[in-house]
């Protein structure tokens, strides 16, 4: 971490960023960061899977904290896949701690509570923690698109994500920290231990003798050790990493960075499905601040009235707005489809050029980096959330243009005043855009799908979704 100290040392006051655009680049950065913390590691995601990645990541973890560094885990509770006793056991570890965001789906919660909880607090059981951040001895971080399962870091053999993470170090790495601190205080951070203390009939009750907890620790380290889950080329890459890592210190784009974030709960609104947050009016102050260009990459395009707004302003004052958001035939969420296609029409009439991301881009080999790729490429997915502004801002996090995160769930993201960033980051997305890689919306992509698909969409366009999209 040496180079760390001294490039942050020699920009006081700025921030280092550093774009991660393969999910290979982004699995080594991380994998690296956790290898040599010193002192402390607080991640947060949305998606915690208990795939190869999802494994790999936790055990990396554990081998963090067994060597005496302070673990910290915020994981949301909707999507969370691990084992009840695995979680019990990972959480007894003297340290390692970890917090179920909003537990009123998953995480201790039986059939009949999360039926209860649906049917007496719909905003909450609809309001999610989707922040991705991973922060390193309090001085680097890396925050996203990527959640930690296969499918966003390409190890996926049949569905992957077309994602983006930035690396920063500096002084916004302590904004990024103090918004996990934040959340750890929040009440709606509950410790895992306390959802299995089966109090009353609303919870599960769930123990682990010291005995499993060894086992679980075990069978971590087993499954990492074998060449199987944890190829030889992928660890070989990363004991190499330390060179590169240097290199990337030394190459970050430094310059004023703003960490943009929602508070716990994202607003005070107790019922109704809106509310906005602050992530959201700080990219609508970079939207109405636009004077010549903007360009976005989101992977589910429902505009509420508000956004409409703003882009049409946009456009009247003469900016180009530009937008890549996924085809019905490479999107993993045909109810936001199902938003966007209702509303795709009147969308182009603003004077939007959308463009609709292919399955099979032909940049797809290229993003697919990694050495041991299957023979036959997965099927591509955008995932990425990104804006460009006039060439010279850039944001990278996790907000989609959508009601959802603009009401419901907590966003977070980092907004970069440098023009060589930004000036990069818009050649990868134009790049992304161009013919070979995606469809004009203008020229009816859905037509590359079955029928069967066009009528699924179809069917989720009757119903009245669109604050929950």
């Amino acid at each position: 971490m040496a180079v760390i100290d001294a490039e942050i040392a020699a920009h006081p006051g700025q921030t280092g960023a550093y774009l991660l655009d393969t999910g290979e680049s982004a699995l080594l950065a991380r994998a690296w960061l956790a290898d040599h913390a010193e002192r402390s590691i607080e991640v947060q995601y949305f998606i915690w899977s208990s795939d190869n990645v999802g494994i790999l990541a936790t055990e990396a973890l554990l081998r963090a904290a067994e060597r005496g560094v302070r673990v910290r885990v915020i994981v949301d509770d909707l999507l969370i896949d691990a084992p009840d006793k695995t979680l019990l056991a990972l959480a007894k570890h003297p340290n390692i701690d970890i917090r179920i965001y909003n537990p009123k789906h998953k995480v201790g919660t039986p059939l009949h509570a999360r039926v209860v909880n649906v049917l007496a607090d719909f905003r909450g059981v609809n309001q999610r923690m989707h922040d991705k951040t991973f922060i390193v001895d309090g001085k680097v971080g890396i925050t996203g698109g990527r959640n930690m399962a296969d499918e966003y870091f390409d190890y996926d053999q049949e569905y992957t994500f077309r994602d983006r993470d930035v690396l920063l170090m500096g002084e916004a790495v302590a904004t990024m920290r103090a918004n996990f601190e934040a959340f750890w205080a929040s009440r709606l951070a509950v410790p895992v231990e306390d959802r299995f203390d089966g109090l009353g009939l609303m919870q599960k009750h769930v123990e682990v003798s010291d005995a499993r907890v060894r086992q679980v620790y075990a069978e971590l380290h087993a499954y990492a050790g074998q060449p199987g889950n944890f190829a030889p080329e992928v660890r070989a890459a990363i004991d190499a990493a330390s060179a590169a890592f240097e290199q990337v210190a030394r190459d970050m784009a430094w310059g004023p960075v703003e960490f943009i974030h929602d508070a716990p709960g994202k607003n005070g609104r107790r019922w109704g499905l809106g509310g906005g947050g602050k992530s959201g009016a700080a990219l609508a102050r970079l939207v109405a601040g636009a004077q010549s260009e903007i360009l976005i990459q989101s992977p589910y395009l429902v505009l509420t009235d508000e956004v409409k707004a703003l882009f049409q302003a946009a456009v009247a004052r003469g900016v180009k707005v530009r937008i890549l958001t996924n085809s019905l035939a490479s999107t993993d969420n045909l109810q936001a489809f199902s938003g966007y296609r209702k509303q795709r029409k009147a969308l182009l009439k603003l004077g939007l050029d959308i463009r609709e991301y292919k399955p099979d881009p032909a940049n797809r080999a290229a993003l697919f980096s990694r050495a041991n790729a299957p023979a036959v490429p997965p099927v591509f997915a955008l995932h990425a959330k990104s804006l460009v502004v006039d060439g010279r801002i850039a944001y990278i996090g996790t907000f989609n243009l959508d009601p959802r995160s603009e009401n419901l769930n907590t966003e977070v993201g980092a907004i970069i005043r440098h023009e060589g960033l930004a000036q990069r980051l818009r050649a990868i997305m134009v790049a992304d855009m161009a013919p070979e890689n995606s469809w004009s919306a203008r020229d009816a992509p859905d037509a590359y799908v079955p029928l069967t698909r066009r009528g699924h969409v179809r069917l989720w366009q009757l119903l009245p979704l669109k604050p929950l999209l």
